[in-house]
C-alpha cells in the first residue's frame, strides 16, 4: 500500500504572493471613478476640444494599465509580456490619432498630446 503525500507549493525567490479579494475590489472602483470621469466630461462643454481629447487619451491609457497590471496578472508576470502590452497601447494611442486626425482635430491638440506625454515617458 502506497501513501501520496501533497508537496507543498514553493514560489520562486522573485515570485510576488498574489493581491488578495481586498485589492481587485479597490482597483475596481478606481476603474469606475475614471469611466464616472470619462462620462462627466462628456457633459461638461465648457472643456476645450483639445483637453478633452488628451484627458480621455489618458484615462484610457489608465484604465487599459490597471486592467492588464491586475486582472491580467501582469504585474507578476515576466517583463516581456509586459513589453508586449505596452505596444499595444503604444499602437492603440497611434490608431487613435490617425482616427483623430481624420475626424478633423485640430493640429494644436495633437502638439499638446505628445508634449504631454513626452513629459510622462521622461519621469
Amino acid at each position: 500500500m502506497t501513501t501520496e503525500h501533497a508537496e507543498p507549493v514553493v514560489h520562486a525567490p522573485d515570485e510576488h504572493a498574489h493581491p488578495g479579494p481586498g485589492e481587485y475590489v479597490k482597483i475596481a472602483l478606481i476603474l469606475a471613478v475614471v469611466t464616472a470621469a470619462e462620462v462627466a466630461m462628456y457633459y461638461i462643454t465648457a472643456i476645450p476640444r483639445p483637453v478633452f481629447s488628451t484627458l480621455l487619451l489618458v484615462m484610457m491609457v489608465i484604465k487599459f494599465s490597471l486592467v492588464g497590471l491586475w486582472f491580467m496578472h501582469l504585474r507578476f508576470d515576466s517583463p516581456i509580456f509586459r513589453r508586449l502590452f505596452m505596444s499595444g497601447i503604444i499602437l492603440a494611442l497611434l490608431v487613435y490619432m490617425v482616427a483623430f486626425s481624420t475626424l478633423g482635430l485640430q493640429h494644436s491638440s495633437f502638439h499638446n498630446f505628445f508634449h504631454f506625454m513626452g513629459h510622462l515617458v521622461h519621469h
